[in-house]
């Protein structure tokens, strides 16, 4: 693992790290019943917070994967990936705080989701 590779992973938690006392910030401080806004404001900093956490530790994963050697694309697969957990967390709650979240809705996002990552990531 190269300098740059330990710098970009611990950038990378330090920004979760703050996006995970925004969202203790928001959920401790405001209310969703008062302000509606507050919801989603939540939702987002929920996604956001898991998606910065996700991008370490899918490019650990894949650098596992290849015996501890870092491949060009890995960073850009790792941010893909984490935006897309990301966006679904925030998704997800978002769809919760309205109501209408049901499992055929969640199995219907991750099977989307699935498609466009696999469909992504197919070597050519």
């Amino acid at each position: 693992m190269e300098r740059r590779d330990r710098l970009a992973n611990l950038g990378l938690l330090a920004a979760a790290a703050v996006a995970w006392l925004a969202v203790a910030f928001v959920v401790l401080t405001e209310d969703p019943i008062e302000d509606p806004v507050a919801g989603f404001r939540g939702a987002a900093l929920m996604g956001l917070a898991i998606g910065l956490t996700a991008v370490p530790l899918a490019w650990l994963v894949a650098y596992a994967r290849h015996r501890r050697i870092a491949y060009r694309g890995d960073w850009m697969r790792a941010l893909r990936r984490g935006g897309w957990v990301g966006l679904v967390v925030g998704l997800l709650v978002a769809l919760q705080i309205q109501g209408v979240l049901s499992p055929p809705i969640v199995l219907f996002i991750v099977a989307i989701v699935a498609v466009a990552e696999v469909t992504l990531t197919v070597d050519r």
